[in-house]
């Protein structure tokens, strides 16, 4: 795989990280009876998401998992992201989403794989 084409996909989950944590933001606000309950389920679902990622997913996490186990724990965050945007959005949205995620998850683990990196 091209450098290029590596960046792109770095680039491209990195976004969709990000859409991951709005989706869960989203679901909050949407799910929450009273406004206190909406603020703490609209900010906390995706801090909560954004903690556990930088714990154990991101590239430079404060406890190093094996491949496996980062797997795990983005699998984790993006189907809760997952499952939000199902209950709150179009699912046609939802069903995308993943799919790209999977895609580019895969994409993402090989190139990382042949570099020698996590």
């Amino acid at each position: 795989m091209g450098r290029g084409l590596r960046w792109a996909n770095q680039i491209l989950a990195f976004l969709f990280e990000l859409a991951a944590l709005a989706a869960l933001g989203y679901w909050g606000f949407s799910v929450g009876g009273s406004l206190p309950l909406k603020v703490v389920l609209g900010v906390g679902s995706p801090a909560l998401a954004a903690a556990v990622w930088g714990l154990f997913a991101a590239p430079r996490a404060r406890f190093q998992l094996s491949v496996a186990g980062v797997l795990v724990v983005k699998a984790a965050v993006f189907a809760a992201a997952t499952v939000a945007l199902y209950v709150t959005a179009p699912q046609p949205l939802a069903i995308a989403f993943a799919a790209l995620v999977v895609l580019n998850t895969v994409a993402v683990t090989l190139t990382r794989a042949n570099l020698g990196t996590p």
